[in-house]
């Protein structure tokens, strides 16, 4: 088995500070946490940031600047994936002509990878509803906006695969050549309404990328470390943390994300494969 990249997603936008005492939620938070899970064997880490106060998501530069600043003090080598995703959720309303504050431009969602150009940065591609009140919104002109920017930053896109239509218009803009090729393609398992957690889905959605594609999937809730085997297995990399998943074991918090990554770290290690340095992994993912 080839060395696996392990991504740890921090702290997310979904999960609420009420549902746990372990989200990280300050910039010191998130990036202590996120040096942890170096230590514990990730070599990306994936970035959303949080109102200090409230614990609610935040879009503020500030904070991505502090947070980004904090980690590379820490760890020169660790990649940095940030978000882009916020801006793109609100209340379904919206789709009957009523304007709502958290939807925001495609440069907006950007105004942090231009100024801080990490190595990685996510691209929803995504249109689908989030329970029963919300819903995501990246049509695709917002879609070419952002990549066309995202590229001109020279950053790394990771395509966000939440079913085979997302993976119709990533297809299309690389083809427009607004994404760089090779990107990393990243297959988002068990948001309700999106692609099912199951080895079903993972098949399927493996046939549909390109040949020689760098991909990883992963599933979310109690589906986080089944998905950890059966993406490793596959020939694909991994990612776990709190944004996904709350618990190391059935009704027990997971306290930190190094504890996640801990464990993932076992399960690719008893199948036999090992998890990749910082350094391989730039190597693998084609990163400077």
């Amino acid at each position: 088995m080839n060395k696996t990249v392990i991504t740890c997603a921090i702290t997310g936008a979904q999960t609420k500070p009420e549902q746990t005492p372990y989200l990280p939620i300050t910039p010191e938070q998130i990036a202590n946490s996120a040096l942890e899970a170096a230590k514990a064997g990730a070599s990306v880490v994936h970035i959303h940031v949080r109102d200090p106060e409230s614990g609610r998501p935040s879009m503020k530069l500030e904070l991505y600047r502090e947070v980004y600043d904090r980690i590379k003090d820490g760890n020169p080598e660790l990649i940095i994936n940030l978000t882009t995703g916020a801006g793109a959720t609100g209340p379904s309303s919206v789709i009957q002509g009523k304007p709502h504050p958290a939807f925001k431009p495609p440069e907006a969602r950007v105004e942090h990878i231009l100024a801080l150009k990490p190595d990685i940065c996510s691209l929803d591609l995504n249109t689908m509803n989030r329970g029963t009140e919300n819903i995501t919104v990246n049509t695709i002109g917002a879609a070419r906006v952002m990549a066309r920017l995202v590229k001109g930053a020279g950053v790394k896109p990771e395509l966000e695969i939440f079913d085979s239509g997302d993976m119709s218009i990533a297809k299309m803009l690389i083809a427009e050549g607004l994404i760089e090729d090779p990107p990393l393609w990243q297959i988002a398992a068990g948001v309700k309404w999106g692609w099912e957690a199951t080895s079903e889905t993972l098949e399927y959605a493996k046939r549909l990328l390109p040949a020689g594609a760098n991909w990883y999937a992963f599933g979310v809730s109690r589906m986080q470390m089944p998905f950890v085997a059966l993406s490793t297995i596959s020939g694909g990399h991994a990612r776990v943390g709190l944004e996904d998943n709350l618990y190391i074991s059935k009704g027990v918090f997971a306290k930190t994300n190094a504890e996640l990554v801990t464990k993932a770290v076992r399960i690719i290690e008893d199948l036999g494969g090992s998890a990749a340095t910082p350094a391989e992994a730039r190597e693998i993912l084609g990163l400077r």
